[in-house]
């Protein structure tokens, strides 16, 4: 969303990307690991850092900040209001018991997918895939889904500069290996990823569209490699999640 200059403020804007700059890579941060994550100069990055730990969002030493639990405040309200998950929920519910697997569905922020729903299942998720994670979308098979949804010129700017971290040894950081596969993607209208996030990680990805025939989330699966493999995929768990994608059509 756009707006006007006047109405910016720049110094909410440069608190916000201070408490980004914690993740799984980095959870303590101190004021010039702060100040680079953000793009900010150490002594603002500090002011902030020394704000947020006085409004109770961040712990510290003295010297490192860390995330406190206050944040969830943020994940919380948004997970017991949002339209989308309370929609999603039910039939992620059914659809895990149907495939005997863990559900999610899957939203686009920047470079990362957000897990914003999730099935009830009991199985074991892996480490990360958790409710409200976020996971590189180029190595993910819901931010291939996601991205294969962008216009040509769309994925072209989300593509400009972007270098693609390695995380595992199957992940694919070559560009134009990436610009295949998207392309590939959008012409299954499905995404298989395996183990290109995380070891031990297969999944299976379908769009979720609205009536207008946008794509608003991703829905996916995690299963073994035996289940990912082509014959048993299309006959078990691929028609699962595109009967699931056509009955949440009209609800989004």
């Amino acid at each position: 969303m756009a707006i006007a200059k006047a109405d910016f403020i720049e110094g909410m804007a440069k608190g916000m990307a201070v408490l980004e700059s914690f993740d799984t890579e980095r959870q303590r941060l101190n004021a010039t690991l702060a100040a680079q994550r953000a793009g900010i100069t150490r002594a603002a990055a500090r002011r902030h850092l020394l704000t947020l730990a006085h409004l109770g969002y961040l712990e510290t030493d003295g010297s490192y900040f860390w995330l406190a639990p206050k944040v969830l405040r943020f994940s919380g309200s948004y997970l017991a209001s949002a339209r989308l998950p309370r929609l999603l929920q039910p039939t992620l519910n059914r659809l895990s018991a149907l495939a005997g697997e863990p559900v999610s569905a899957v939203v686009l922020d920047g470079a990362s997918v957000v897990i914003v729903a999730r099935s009830g299942s009991n199985a074991v998720l892996a480490y990360g895939l958790h409710l409200g994670a976020r996971l590189p979308a180029h190595a993910t098979s819901t931010g291939r889904v996601l991205l294969a949804a962008k216009t040509k010129t769309e994925f072209n700017a989300w593509m400009k500069g972007r270098e693609l971290p390695r995380l595992t040894a199957h992940t694919t950081v070559d560009p134009k290996a990436l610009r295949a596969i998207i392309e590939q993607v959008r012409a299954d209208d499905f995404c298989v990823a395996q183990e290109e996030h995380e070891i031990g990680v297969h999944a299976l990805a379908v769009p979720l569209r609205n009536m207008q025939g946008q794509t608003v989330a991703a829905l996916n699966v995690v299963t073994s490699a035996q289940r990912l493999e082509p014959r048993t995929m299309q006959r078990d768990l691929l028609p699962l999640l595109l009967e699931a994608a056509r009955e949440l059509r009209p609800l989004l």
